[in-house]
């Protein structure tokens, strides 16, 4: 390999060929790379993003397009480029070191190391020239230099530790999440607003068992946000990544799958609990996006959406009040206006981006606007088949169709997992992904753990896929030895998983619920579980609910239909008739006596 050029001509992810054109020599993370850096003295820039990542695209325009930075970082530097999305080991490593270091954590992450690969300096975003207070790249990196030059023998041994979770008594779960609810504007925090499908999960599921108003506050609140205002894309449907401002207004624009499928899930739960007829909409122009501008050919998903177009940020998705005069005619642009907030001087760079105003069923105009807006040019996609991301998909299809009334869902679920198998799952090992065909080396908990809990939810819709749910099971628990590693690959250091779970589940609580309810639906024993922190457990907390009794393990011999029990029900086919719930059994001679008590009595 010639280590004087920019190899990542050569790259399988789409994110590192987007800077194959910088005038740095980046390079692959590879043992020959970090050999020739380890045999030249040479320290190692490590820069890690994602191809729909706005600020990744800024600093490659910016920092990493200047000759003046390429030239010192090619010759004092070797640079590596890593996708986030192809080796979440590495990512996590780099930033719990970062988030150790400065308090917090973003990409573009850089983390500069000695040559012998042990971590010196972490940095997020950092400009071409001074500004905002931040000093010019060029800077920081002569500044690291100098420091290794007289301080050769200084660097940081780190291991990111695995850190217990913390019991917390169920009593506190609900205070704390409201506590920190945001009354003004709906959702979590005060600053930039993000998601947070997997509390809204754990809201959903704990209103189920207690009824409780604040969670019903809560749960509708956040829903409510969502899908008015700006992190929806109300054209198209799906979401965006998250909102740079506390009311819910502008995004930034990118799409990633996992944000879909997590949403679908919890849109498709909160219509089951609510009877909410606008869920139920967003829930099925959810799966439209996902049909429309995420599906391959094969049934299965693209990763992600770029925020810009044309290096210009929102400029697929944003109009002006005479580009949407000039679509429809007068009746559609009143229609269409009295439904949304548009203004001459716009929301967004002097273009409206879109929020709803007022709930009207105006469908035909908003098609109408897409297919003009169709026609403009689009933002990169992402092509890159992300394992974990799709079965995270499957699960939120297969939601769909228990709880949104979407028949076609679980036929769409149970493809995708076939698809997943065939292409994904060779010869015993779960690949985590795949561009164009081509597999990526490497094996992660995430995908072992995400895909063993959508083979559960079809065990439990189809009765298939038994002996493959052992098998998966199987080297899931390879990757615990008395605790959870992400991945254990033999280019980079063994990584303790994650068990942070936001945005989407993490590994551990992934791989617990999955393993707890292929063991309910198997009829073998299972262990009570503790609840732990609220936000960065919710998942998990999902999971000890079911296995403390919240849920309802119903056997009977045929399927009921979901609608008719509650949200929190497990069921099981057997040859008689029970519901196990609050830790205690009961038979009954028939489903519909079944049924009867429960709805009657939901804690009996």
């Amino acid at each position: 390999m010639d280590i004087n050029r920019n190899n990542l001509d050569k790259a399988s992810s789409p994110y590192l060929r987007q800077h194959a054109d910088n005038p740095v020599h980046w390079q692959e993370w590879s043992e020959e790379i970090l050999d020739h850096a380890r045999k030249n003295d040479k320290l190692v820039m490590v820069s890690v993003g994602y191809s729909t990542c706005h600020w990744c695209h800024v600093m490659a325009n910016e920092a990493f397009s200047d000759r003046e930075v390429a030239d010192y970082l090619n010759e004092k530097f070797v640079s590596i480029k890593i996708d986030r999305e192809q080796r979440p080991d590495i990512d996590q490593y780099m930033m719990d070191f970062l988030v150790r270091q400065i308090g917090h954590g973003g990409w573009p992450l850089n983390v500069f190391l000695s040559p012998d690969q042990k971590p010196l300096l972490g940095v997020t975003y950092v400009p071409v020239e001074p500004k905002e207070g931040m000093p010019a790249f060029i800077e920081v990196l002569k500044s690291l230099v100098d420091f290794r030059e007289k301080n050769p023998e200084v660097s940081f041994d780190y291991s990111p530790l695995s850190v217990p979770r913390q019991a917390v008594p169920e009593d506190e779960l609900l205070k704390v999440l409201h506590s920190s609810y945001d009354g003004t504007s709906s959702g979590y925090g005060i600053g930039q607003k993000f998601p947070q499908p997997t509390t809204l999960l754990f809201l959903l599921h704990w209103f189920d068992y207690s009824q409780s108003p604040i969670a019903k506050d809560m749960i509708e609140g956040h829903l409510d946000v969502m899908a008015q205002r700006g992190l929806h894309d109300h054209l198209q449907g799906g979401f965006y990544r998250y909102t740079i401002d506390r009311a819910w207004t502008i995004p930034h624009f990118e799409k990633m799958l996992s944000d879909q499928a997590m949403l679908l899930w919890a849109y498709s739960a909160g219509y089951r609990t609510s009877g909410k007829a606008e869920y139920k909409d967003v829930a099925d122009k959810l799966i439209n996006c996902l049909d429309e501008t995420f599906a391959d050919d094969d049934g299965l998903y693209y990763s992600a959406h770029d925020a810009d177009t044309d290096h210009v940020e929102g400029a697929t998705y944003v109009w002006t009040q005479d580009e949407i005069r000039e679509a429809l005619t007068p009746e559609e642009s009143r229609e269409f206006t009295e439904a949304y907030d548009i203004r001459a001087e716009g929301n967004f760079e002097g273009r409206n981006h879109l929020i709803k105003i007022k709930d009207r069923d105006i469908r035909t105009v908003e098609r109408k606007l897409l297919e003009v807006r169709n026609k403009r040019p689009q933002p990169f996609t992402d092509r890159k088949i992300v394992t974990s991301w799709n079965a995270l998909t499957g699960i939120g299809l297969v939601m769909a169709y228990r709880y949104a009334a979407r028949e076609d869902a679980l036929d769409q679920a149970n493809h995708l997992f076939k698809q997943l198998i065939e292409k994904h799952y060779i010869d015993g090992i779960m690949h985590h992904s795949s561009l164009d065909g081509e597999l990526q080396s490497g094996e992660f908990l995430e995908d072992y753990a995400s895909v063993l809990l959508l083979a559960t939810f079809l065990y439990e819709e189809t009765g298939k896929y038994g002996d493959l749910m052992e098998a998966l099971a199987g080297r899931l628990n390879e990757f615990h030895d008395g605790i959870w590693f992400e991945a254990d690959n033999p280019d980079f250091r063994k990584v303790a998983a994650r068990d942070f779970d936001q945005p989407v589940p993490s590994s551990v609580s992934t791989a617990e619920y999955a393993l707890l309810r292929m063991e309910i639906l198997l009829d073998r024993e299972y262990s009570k579980m503790e609840f732990s922190s609220p936000h960065n457990n919710d998942f998990h907390n999902l999971a000890v609910m079911t296995a403390n009794g919240r849920f309802h393990v119903i056997h009977a011999p045929e399927k009921i239909d979901w609608s008719k029990l509650p949200l929190n029900t497990v069921q099981i086919k057997a040859s008689g008739i029970q519901d196990c719930y609050a830790m205690r059994c009961r038979e009954y001679e028939t489903v519909d006596t079944m049924l009867k008590a429960i709805g009657e009595n939901p804690e009996t």
